[in-house]
């Protein structure tokens, strides 16, 4: 076996041998926990145990247990079967320990309910060919496994999982030709999500230096409510909400019972408020242990004023959703009032929304008051907290159209991922086209200088965000800085505090 097509790196836990891919040394697959069933399940996770011998980093781990989101993805790595949920995969120039380049480590999102890093749409081959960085993906636990608020379970697995990613990268990234000072976190959605918490917990101090928020989600969740939605889930199974109770469920069957409340969300609105609207019942819980307080009180407070961050989101963020859910072209008045009132900043939102863009037909008003909700207004409040805290945060707004179906998506939720990988199969086919044009290869360009400019020096290419000019990049065909163009909205939110949010009846 030849050792230049089959680099092998020693880790704290042992040997282990990857593969040469197109000037990368590739590794996938390597745990950095041990796996969280038996007597492990619903625990933090627990230290890998060392193994003798060369452990073959060919092929993913195995994904977490989830709903379906849609049929498997094929890839030629993978992934294996098992119950070793919680891997690594590492891209790298050049694994030798001398080559101390910046790290980057992605954190993929879903809605707190999907994802996994094999995933196509996460292969780490430009970024760190091009940008000669070393790129880190990896498994969480999602869904009940990982967020479900449970008697005689941590809160918040999966972000402690996260943690536990980033402990495996100080003790070991150098060994794989990366700098273990130069650490970057970049997500999206429910990564961004991640990312916020992230840089709130006193757990996770130390352990990055850089962050890249893409569509932070404005969803947290108080423990009340937290615990009601648990009871709700484990009810589905007519068991309580312990971690006792639910450890007998087969991991792989559990997700039916999240897909099951998932599905009848709005029949819970007199209690769970808002959430009810979202296709999701899980997000992080401000435990006040692992996660003290929202990321904006924490962030506004001083919390992470040492981590540089870049945060923005896509214009038209909840396009995507609309499209998915058959909805483009059909929402009434009436379902636009309910989404206003319910959504909107404030007893009197739907007046204010509806004076504010006194032109916009009912969908318009519908899809605005959910992006701005859900991510545009969440994303743009934490570079506020940030700066407030006395930290340096980047402000992006990405404008550039989805092609794919005639743009009819606009620069939709998601639409960032493809164009931060350079990857435009699965997502970035769907949303981009089979072939993608030269305007997307460009911009994609883009995207990937800026972010590995900010792992490598902390600076993304445009002025730091302040309070007073708000000077935002646009990501477009061609780019521009600018104050925040969503004005309208700005000043809408400008007095809301997004904080925990709470049961609103027993």
């Amino acid at each position: 076996m030849r050792r230049d097509q089959f680099p092998e790196v020693r880790t704290a836990a042992g040997l282990v041998r990857g593969r040469r891919e197109s000037g990368l040394a590739v590794f996938r697959g390597v745990p950095f926990a041990q796996p969280p069933v038996g007597e492990l399940r619903f625990a933090a996770p627990r230290p890998v145990t060392r193994w003798d011998g060369t452990l073959e980093a060919f092929t993913f781990g195995p994904p977490p247990p989830q709903e379906p989101l849609g049929p498997p993805a094929a890839t030629a790595e993978g992934p294996s079967a098992g119950d070793d949920w919680l891997t690594v995969n590492v891209w790298t120039p050049d694994a030798d320990p001398a080559g101390h380049r910046p790290v980057m480590v992605w954190i993929y999102g879903g809605a707190y309910k999907f994802g996994s890093s094999d995933d196509p749409s996460y292969d780490g081959s430009r970024l760190a060919r091009e940008g000669e960085v070393v790129v880190v993906t990896f498994n969480h636990r999602v869904g009940i496994e990982g967020f479900a608020h449970l008697d005689g379970a941590p809160a918040n697995r999966g972000l402690l999982d996260q943690v536990a990613a980033l402990e495996w990268v100080r003790e070991n990234i150098t060994a794989f030709g990366g700098n273990p000072g130069q650490v970057t976190v970049f997500g999206e959605s429910a990564g961004a999500g991640s990312i916020a918490a992230l840089m709130a917990m006193p757990r996770a101090q130390g352990l990055f230096h850089r962050a890249i928020a893409q569509s932070v989600p404005g969803t947290f969740f108080s423990e009340e409510l937290a615990a009601d939605i648990a009871d709700v889930l484990a009810g589905e199974l007519g068991l309580r909400a312990t971690a006792a109770d639910l450890s007998g469920v087969d991991p792989l069957k559990l997700p039916a019972a999240g897909a099951a409340v998932s599905a009848r969300m709005s029949q819970y609105a007199d209690r769970w408020g808002a959430v009810a609207l979202t296709p999701t019942p899980y997000s992080p819980v401000v435990d006040g242990e692992v996660l003290p307080a929202a990321p904006w009180q924490a962030l506004a407070g001083g919390a992470g004023r040492e981590v540089d961050l870049i945060t923005g989101h896509n214009r038209d963020e909840f396009r995507l959703f609309l499209a998915l859910g058959g909805l483009l072209g059909r929402i009434s008045e009436d379902q636009a009032a309910v989404a206003l009132r319910a959504l909107g900043p404030g007893p009197d939102s739907e007046r204010l929304y509806r004076a504010a863009y006194p032109d916009a037909p009912a969908e318009q008003l519908f899809e605005t008051v959910h992006s701005d909700w859900l991510f545009r207004m969440p994303s743009l409040h934490l570079a506020q907290a940030h700066a407030e805290g006395g930290g340096r945060a980047y402000l992006y707004e990405l404008t550039w159209p989805a092609s794919a179906g005639g743009g009819v998506l606009g620069a939709c939720h998601g639409l960032d991922v493809p164009l931060t990988f350079g990857v435009f199969g699965g997502l970035g086919q769907q949303l981009i086209g089979p072939t993608p044009p030269p305007e997307a290869e460009a911009l994609s360009s883009r995207f990937r200088s800026a972010w590995t400019a900010f792992a490598a020096t902390g600076n993304p290419g445009w002025p730091a965000y302040d309070t007073e000019r708000r000077l935002t990049h646009l990501f477009d065909t061609e780019p521009a800085v600018t104050a925040y163009p969503e004005e309208v909205s700005r000043r809408l939110w400008q007095s809301h505090t997004f904080a925990a949010l709470p049961l609103t009846a027993p």
